[in-house]
């Protein structure tokens, strides 16, 4: 138990700050998002872990009121709400979002990548990969240039991006005209060509992160650039190459070696926000 005069509270530009020291068998990271349940249902972060065990909190910002929305999108839930926090945070340059079909992962990284790229231009650009199954050979039988070859495998994109421009206003007329400036922020590329490349003030996305291997993480990761900030989207329980498991993926990789250092940040998203069907059907099938 803790003892009243361990936890020490302030206020700093509005939020609310607290201290506690932490117990002997526990493990505290930077960027850990905590709770305490009950009725106001507090949101905190983790700040710093001092060497003395003293853990540093503060109050989240809250993305789910109207008002406090990224590039129109408002948090469902508290682990999408810890998520936006972590990805619209530019202190943290890795950020990891797990979670089945359906709990947002996309959507909530690629609103993210907009209002940063688009309304605040912190980054030049977006850049969305996504490790493929057949990522080495498989690319070369399709027709056409590369951001044609990964085009059937981001409808995900297509999908979310009709999400984000349905609430923008001018009619069907606005929509196209946002469509066709969202895609030209937004650059599809295979892994390939991620390789002798640095990237400079890029926004990254690589979602079915679970499919790569540690070495192959290390090559993506390692060429990011001042400014760039990477963002892995997976699902360890669906992992799709025959000789990865779910201990020696490379997301699951990485989340372990990157959880002590101060700039990352990994949450897991635990409900599906699809449908009652959708819900459904990943218990039962």
């Amino acid at each position: 138990k803790r003892h009243s005069e361990d936890l020490r509270s302030w206020s700093d530009h509005g939020r609310s700050c607290y201290e506690v020291q932490a117990l002997e068998d526990e493990d505290w990271y930077a960027n850990q998002f905590v709770y305490l349940p009950g009725e106001e249902q507090v949101e905190l972060r983790v700040v710093r872990v001092g060497s003395d065990g003293r853990v540093q909190l503060r109050m989240v910002d809250d993305y789910r009121h109207e008002g406090h929305s990224v590039w129109g999108i408002n948090a469902r839930n508290r682990e999408q709400n810890f998520a936006l926090n972590a990805l619209m945070d530019p202190e943290v340059d890795f950020v990891t979002l797990l979670g089945t079909a359906g709990t947002g992962k996309t959507l909530l990284a690629l609103a993210a990548g907009l209002a940063q790229t688009l309304d605040t231009q912190r980054y030049r650009e977006i850049i969305m990969t996504r490790a493929t199954v057949s990522v080495g050979d498989d690319i070369g039988f399709l027709p056409g240039t590369e951001e044609e070859k990964m085009t059937p495998w981001m409808g995900a994109l297509t999908d979310n991006l009709e999400v984000l421009t349905r609430n923008q206003a001018g009619g069907s007329w606005g929509r196209a005209a946002t469509n066709d400036l969202l895609a030209s922020r937004i650059k599809i590329r295979s892994l390939n060509f991620m390789r002798g490349r640095t990237f400079l003030s890029r926004y990254l996305i690589l979602d079915e992160a679970q499919n790569l291997t540690p070495k192959q993480m290390k090559t993506l990761v390692t060429r990011a650039g001042p400014g760039t900030k990477i963002v892995c989207l997976g699902n360890v329980e669906q992992i799709d190459t025959p000789y990865l498991t779910e201990t020696t993926s490379g997301l699951t990789y990485a989340v372990d070696r990157f959880k002590p250092w101060p700039y990352s940040a990994h949450v897991t998203l635990r409900r599906g926000e699809r449908s009652r069907l959708a819900d459904f059907a990943s218990e039962v099938l």
